[in-house]
Formats: structure tokens, sequence, C-alpha cells
């Protein structure tokens, strides 16, 4: 009986993580080898310090030889994809080229390209004339909608309606210029080297600001051989008031034909960037009143938090999927497993008001509690203090302190036990954008025109 396949697995956490020790420990399935550091944890991201992402995938190219590696992965956006496909190449197995990764993730590079190939999907947008800290100059379209040219989870990123609001979001603290600059800096080097058209990383952008009362959705699917294939789309649901969010539902609204023409604007835009290998999320709003489609983003990976409710709602396992890609095998050559739910959701609890504690982390007891009522729920926690909590307020206009993914036969059921949970845990069901039966929705928790923070959660 041959051995598994080993594989190199980078940066992976929460939902990777799950899926890594799950994977490895069906028979026959894989090996993987991790590296990497967590961004939001200390001591972990004091890795972040002389962090140098070409020195970390020539090393990890090196330990694949010595180590027989077959494929690599990652879903990670700040670091793991691109190191994912830096060491692709170098050991030559399947995966996205480097450059194709650093134009996707390069948001004013990536605009320039949707205007090229599907300017009807399109925002229209334009580099920030200033630098950090710097004085914006006058003249200057607002509303506008600001945010980094290279980030992750919507750090920095918000709605902004004047000059001084512009002014006072991008005065940044030596702390806060240490950490995103720190961030910046290891995409900045290989985009210099590798694609230097689409100018510096260390930058932010405007782009015009869609309507509130515009449909959000995420469009998952994958390349191979140059074929786009779909997994499904799930919807975005915020928080009343901003654009923070609030919950991710599957199975999505969005017509099959709001779909189909989806597909097509990710066919377009990953051809044109040459991306030929991999996952894909295109996040994309949807006006209804006037049938507008825009893309947010694509971003060259699995979004693996959907992953799992995928495998809950589909039978489908795109963690799995994705490592059979790795190895150049084909994801719909795997079985798929009977669907264990008709809706599933990952369930988002924030804190807006920074002037007060978020609820404390649950204790061991109301964990176990949780896992015996819920047995198929999962809980991931997230806490914060001091200058991290801060940095989440400014940068986010939230803090993020849990997520819950649980399923139902139908949405009612899962309602029903979302708000059971939520009710465990003394937090607010993130329901707030619909009303209960017999009776009417919560106030929304964050004022209107709160940060819009267009994040694909790690």
């Amino acid at each position: 009986m041959s051995a598994p396949p080993r594989l190199g697995w980078f940066f992976a956490y929460d939902w990777d993580v799950q899926a890594l020790e799950r994977l490895q420990g069906q028979a026959g399935m894989a090996q993987f080898d991790h590296a990497g550091f967590d961004l939001f944890s200390f001591p972990s991201n004091a890795a972040l310090v002389g962090f140098d992402l070409a020195r970390f995938a020539r090393r990890q190219a090196e330990r694949g030889r010595r180590l027989g590696w077959r494929g690599v992965l990652s879903h990670h956006e700040q670091f793991g994809t691109l190191a994912a496909a830096l060491v692709a190449e170098q050991l030559g197995l399947p995966g996205a080229t480097p450059e194709s990764v650093l134009a996707a993730q390069h948001k004013l590079h990536a605009r320039s390209v949707l205007q090229q190939v599907a300017p009807e999907a399109n925002l229209p947008c334009q580099p920030l004339p200033a630098a950090y800290g710097q004085d914006i100059p006058p003249g200057l379209p607002y509303p506008s909608y600001v945010k980094p040219v290279k980030a992750a989870f919507s750090v920095l990123a918000r709605r902004v309606d004047s000059r001084e609001e512009l002014q006072a979001h991008t005065r940044f603290g030596r702390r806060e210029l240490w950490v995103i600059r720190r961030l910046v800096e290891p995409f900045e080097r290989i985009c210099r080297e590798r694609l230097p058209q689409a100018g510096s990383a260390h930058r932010m952008l405007l782009e015009e600001p869609v309507p509130s009362h515009v449909a959000q959705y995420n469009l998952d699917g994958w390349v191979q051989n140059g074929q786009v294939h779909a997994l499904g789309v799930v919807d975005a649901i915020m928080y009343p008031g901003t654009q923070a969010f609030m919950r991710w539902d599957h199975p999505g609204r969005a017509t099959a034909g709001l779909q189909a023409r989806a597909l097509d604007v990710a066919r377009r835009f990953l051809a044109a960037i040459g991306y030929h290998h991999g996952f894909f999320n295109l996040e994309f709003f949807h006006d209804a009143a006037t049938d507008r489609l825009s893309v947010i983003e694509c971003n060259p990976r699995l979004a693996s938090q959907f992953a799992d409710l995928y495998r809950r709602v589909q039978g489908l396992d795109a963690h799995a999927m994705a490592v059979a890609l790795a190895l150049g095998e084909d994801p719909l050559a795997l079985p798929r497993a009977e669907p264990t739910a008709g809706a599933a959701a990952s369930l988002v609890y924030r804190h807006f008001d920074p002037a007060t504690l978020p609820p404390p982390e649950p204790d061991a007891a109301t964990r176990a509690r949780f896992e015996a009522r819920h047995p198929q729920g999962l809980l991931f926690t997230f806490p914060k203090q001091g200058h991290g909590l801060a940095r989440d307020y400014k940068w986010l206009g939230s803090h993020r302190y849990a997520i819950i993914h649980l399923d139902g036969r139908d949405r009612q059921q899962l309602r029903e036990r979302a708000e059971a949970a939520s009710a465990l845990f003394g937090w607010t069901p993130p329901y707030l954008d619909q009303p209960a039966q017999g009776g009417s929705a919560s106030p929304s928790p964050a004022r209107a025109g709160q940060t819009a923070t267009h994040e694909l959660t790690p």
C-alpha cells in the first residue's frame, strides 16, 4: 500500500486548521507539513519583524524537496497564497503563477484589468494622491469608499463623506504605521520584482461607493487547465446601518441568471491575469433596482470560512477539493457526501461601541453546554484587548469577538438554533435584518455611515 501524498500547507488557522486535522485523519488522504504564523496572536505574530516572503518561500521549497512534497496550498490572503505560488513555481508543482496572484491581490491593478475586460462590472476608482498621514488634497470626490491597495480582512476600508473624514481616517500613530508597513512590505517586495507595472502597494485608493440597499454575494469556484468551474454562492448579510458582516448564508438567494453573469465576469478577469490553476472567491454587489452587478474584488484562493457551509448543504468538501487541485487531480472526481442540512450559516458576533467592553470569552462550562446542545455547531472566539482591540474599532469599525457555524433542515430551523445558541452565551442573534416571528427586528447596533467592511474573515 503506497504512502499518502505529502503536501506543504502554509498559514493555516481556524477553519483551515480544522480541515487540515480532519483530512489528515482520513486514511490515505494526505500528509501535511505546515509552516507560517498567526498574524493576530502573540507571540506568533512577532514573526512579522523582519519577515521576508521570498526567503520564506525559498526555505519552504528546500523543505519540500527534502520531504518530497507533491503539492502546496494555502488559503491565507495576506501571505500564504502568494507563498504557495512561489513554492509551487520553484518545485515545478501545480499552482497559480505568482504574477496572477499579485495581479488579483493588488486592488488598484485589479481594477485596471477589470476595466479592460469587464467594464460593466467595474467600480470607478483612483489612487489616493497622498501618502499615509499627509494632508488630503482638495478636489477629491465625496462620498468615496477608501481602502488600502493591499490588505486583508477589510483593514482600513470605509466610506468617507468629506475631506475632513478622510484626513482623520488616514492619520496613523507610530504603532499603527509599524503594523501597516510590515503587513504590506513582504507583498511589495515581490510585486516590485514580478509585477512592476502595478505600482506601489504602499498606498490607498478611492472607489465609487454603492447604495446601501444593494445585496452582496460571494461566488466560489476553481480553475483547472484554464477551465473555470463554479462551486456555489454565499449571501453576505450586513449589520443594519453598516456594511459590517453579520452572517453568511448558504444556499444563496442569487438567481441562476445572476450567478451565471458573475461566473462570466470571473472567467474574463481570471483569464486576463493569467490565473489558470486554483480556487477563487469573487465578491460582488447586485443592485436589484438597476440590475447592475459590480465586482468588489476577486480573491485568488478558497474562502475557507465558507467551505464548511458547502460541505453541510451540498456535500462538497471544498478543502479536500483544494488538496486534489494542488496535486493536479480533478476535484470533481472526489466522492460527494450526503448533505446534512438544507441551510447553513456563518454567524458573526460584533461589538460596535469602543466605550464599553465586549462580552467576555465563554468559559469552559458554557462551551461544553454549547457542544452538547449543538453537536453540529462550530465556535470560534477572537478575544482582543489593548492596542489590538483599539485597532479593530479604528480600522474595521467594530470588534468581531466570535463566529458560530450552525445548520438546519431549512432557514427557519437554522434561525431557531442560532437564537438558542446566542441565548446560551448571552449574545444578540445575528438576525437583525429580519423581524422575529410576531415581533420586530432589534435596532441596529451601529449608526448609518459606520465603517463599511468588505472583509473575508480568516
